[in-house]
């Protein structure tokens, strides 16, 4: 078996050169210079590895409070901020504030409770909400009688630096299975 010639090349064609009838139809041409390079792409922005260890420690020492003097039934909540006048927390104990928003955590396990609760009141701060009602449930049908959302509530409530004050409910609200919270101003 012989190895194949290529196909002769067809013959010029002397008459029409094209390049030559293209280079005479446009003219003289100019060289552009080379495009400058593109954007870099933006640097990562650096990994805030110190607050993600202290936020995991915290809720770590979170979830051992939680373990501490468990809340019952029908205890109500209540937390002040030192800086906080004691009338304020009268006037949320009997429903004076008026909740703009609510969310409501029943049927909701701990760890879900807790990314809800969390994502709820960063962005009721960030919408400049200041107050807001967090449902929790009496705990009336919690293995051991101990109402869990109720003191995760309390706990996560507790630790949050955006949090001024909260109380439970009046009964109209909600009660004991209710909380209404006052909330910081954005800076």
């Amino acid at each position: 078996m012989s190895p194949r010639k290529p196909p002769p090349a067809p013959p010029p064609d002397d008459d029409v050169d094209d390049v030559a009838l293209f280079r005479a139809a446009i003219g003289p041409v100019r060289v552009l210079p080379a495009p400058a390079p593109g954007p870099e792409k933006p640097k990562p922005r650096p990994a805030a590895r110190m607050r993600e260890r202290d936020e995991d420690a915290a809720r770590e020492e979170f979830r051992l409070a939680l373990d501490e003097m468990p809340l019952l039934a029908g205890d109500p909540l209540r937390y002040r901020r030192d800086e906080v006048p004691p009338r304020v927390l009268q006037r949320l104990s009997r429903g004076q504030y008026s909740a703009q928003d609510e969310i409501d955590l029943h049927l909701a396990d701990l760890a879900t409770a807790e990314t809800l609760l969390r994502r709820f009141l960063r962005e009721a701060v960030e919408a400049g909400i200041g107050c807001v009602r967090v449902i929790h449930g009496k705990g009336l049908n919690s293995p051991d009688g101990l109402p869990l959302l109720k003191n995760l509530v309390d706990r996560l409530l507790r630790q949050r630096a955006d949090v001024l004050a909260f109380h439970s409910a009046p009964p109209a609200q909600g009660g004991t299975g209710a909380v209404l919270v006052l909330l910081a101003s954005r800076r």
